[in-house]
């Protein structure tokens, strides 16, 4: 229990907290893992994560978890317990859960910012210590500027002096250590930290319960990889995609601080944090768990574009889904587990592409929701379905238009957002006409451009409401280069997708 449960503070001053402390970590036979924190001497923090154990650790193909000896509930998801961790087990991932409690403490270390860090149980190798510098920054980016800080947090996870930019701290990793160091010009994104390998023999995918994750499972199954899913927690998209998909899945539970809500009502630093590093260190010690020998993620390039320049950076709200991070994950990765590979299987393509293939795979159309009102920490303010008010529902709902007739909008929304005058500021924010890109997992203006420009010559759409307004009010604010649907939706060969997988990635993404 966290101490300052036992004496929660009826307010909390950020700026009193001098050091962050990363004081142990445990991973225990049965699967559980427990990560503990610190604010100076006063504070403690405890986190959990309950991560499955399938039977057979050589290798549990798809049909070896889904189909026998009973290893599943009725939900698809692999029996916990079902065996035991032996030492030499949980020797083997310790860098695996090192890097799990390296990053999964952002969560702690954002309620104060302070500016020292302290390192109980062994400080991060060169190249993690970039990952994590750049997590703790650009990651904590957007909540620096909606909490009108007077800058990035920028913590020395290698010692030596304060971090540069993500940008630059990328460039360094990405250079052969024979060659002198290369600063990147701020936005733009490193070459290659590794040269992707051969086809992976066993895949654990994550779903999050979006569109993202059905078409990253469609690809990696076309590949023929042995694969399972993979989730933390088991909200209703989740568990209704897991369904769709017939695969098994192995669910991992995360638990919070139970006092770190208290602390944000009494006055911490709160806002975003990049949750889909945390997300994807638990894949990658759970699919070493269980003989899996790689992640194969769902994010896009959209992801890579930022919403705001500030502070010398592009504040991005999916920084950690960026190409960027994933190269500075995989550095790590060759520094503290060689063996275990993450790569994202979407990364060539942008948002509007994976929504054109989604609108193709009708068997997942019921069960997903990409809405994030839905995974709100709070249960008394999450969604029972799609909002249909956040930016979110209004650029998948413009990202799957062009592909899609109105009445099957309407069947998966209950709503046709572009035929409702009042959506039409958020429409129009998602080209940041009237302001910068909403602070959502939304693809770039570029992308919503071409979408309304394909709306705009589909008999289908062209006479909604709101798409008469896009069409007369936001195209002729730009060139009509810019959003050209061919260029949006044309294949980036700026990826780490293995070769072996790219007949795959192109023929579901490509047409």
């Amino acid at each position: 229990m966290a101490a300052y449960v036992r004496q929660a503070p009826a307010l909390f001053d950020p700026t009193s907290f001098e050091r962050f402390r990363f004081t142990s970590r445990e991973l225990d036979a049965r699967g559980a893992v427990t990560l503990r924190y610190a604010l100076d001497d006063e504070l403690e923090f405890v986190e959990t994560f309950e991560l499955p154990l399938a039977d057979g650790l050589d290798g549990p193909s798809e049909r070896q978890l889904g189909k026998e000896g009973g290893r599943l509930d009725g939900h698809g998801r692999a029996a916990r317990g079902a065996r035991k961790l032996s030492d030499a087990e949980r020797e083997r991932v310790d860098g695996l859960l090192a890097l799990l409690h390296w990053v999964a403490g952002v969560s702690y270390f954002k309620t104060a910012l302070p500016p020292e860090l302290g390192f109980e149980t062994g400080t991060p190798p060169p190249a993690t210590a970039k990952l994590l510098e750049a997590l703790y920054s650009e990651g904590l980016g957007e909540l620096a500027y909606t909490n009108r800080l007077p800058g990035l947090p920028r913590p020395r996870f290698g010692g030596g002096a304060s971090p540069a930019p993500a940008n630059e701290s990328a460039a360094a990793i990405a250079q052969p250590a024979s060659h002198p160091r290369r600063t990147l010009e701020p936005g733009t994104t490193p070459r290659r930290a590794l040269v992707p390998g051969t086809t992976p023999r066993r895949a654990l995918v994550p779903v999050g319960g979006g569109k993202d994750s059905a078409v990253a499972i469609e690809i990696v199954r076309r590949a023929g990889c042995d694969l399972a899913l993979f989730s933390v927690g088991d909200a209703a998209p989740i568990a209704r995609t897991v369904a769709a998909s017939g695969l098994a899945r192995l669910l991992a539970t995360r638990t919070l601080d139970p006092g770190l809500q208290a602390l944000n009502e009494a006055g911490a630093y709160n806002g975003h944090v990049p949750v889909t590093a945390i997300v994807t260190c638990a894949a990658l010690l759970t699919a070493a768990l269980n003989g899996f020998d790689a992640v194969a993620m769902a994010n896009e390039r959209s992801a890579s574009a930022g919403n705001v320049r500030w502070d010398g950076v592009e504040v991005n709200h999916q920084f950690s889904k960026s190409l960027q991070a994933e190269r500075l994950l995989s550095a790590a990765l060759a520094e503290v587990a060689p063996a275990a590979r993450s790569f994202s299987i979407l990364r060539p393509a942008s948002e509007l592409a994976v929504a054109r293939a989604f609108a193709r795979m009708e068997r997942y159309h019921g069960a997903f929701t990409s809405c994030n009102a839905l995974f709100r920490g709070d249960p008394a303010l999450r969604a029972s379905s799609w909002c249909c008010e956040c930016p979110k529902c209004r650029f998948v709902f413009l990202a799957l238009a062009p592909f899609s007739d109105p009445a099957h909008l309407r069947e998966i929304f209950a709503r046709d957002l572009l035929d409702e005058d009042e959506q039409f500021d958020g429409f129009a924010l998602l080209t940041a006409t009237g302001g910068h890109k909403p602070f959502e997992c939304v693809g770039e203006e570029q992308e919503s451009l071409a979408a309304i420009r394909l709306l705009a010559r589909d008999e289908r759409w062209n006479a909604h409401r709101v798409v008469r307004r896009l069409v007369a009010e936001v195209l002729p604010r730009h060139p009509p280069e810019d959003g050209d649907p061919e260029r949006v939706l044309a294949l980036s060969d700026e990826h780490d997708v293995p070769e072996a997988l790219l007949a795959d990635v192109r023929a579901l993404l490509a047409a």
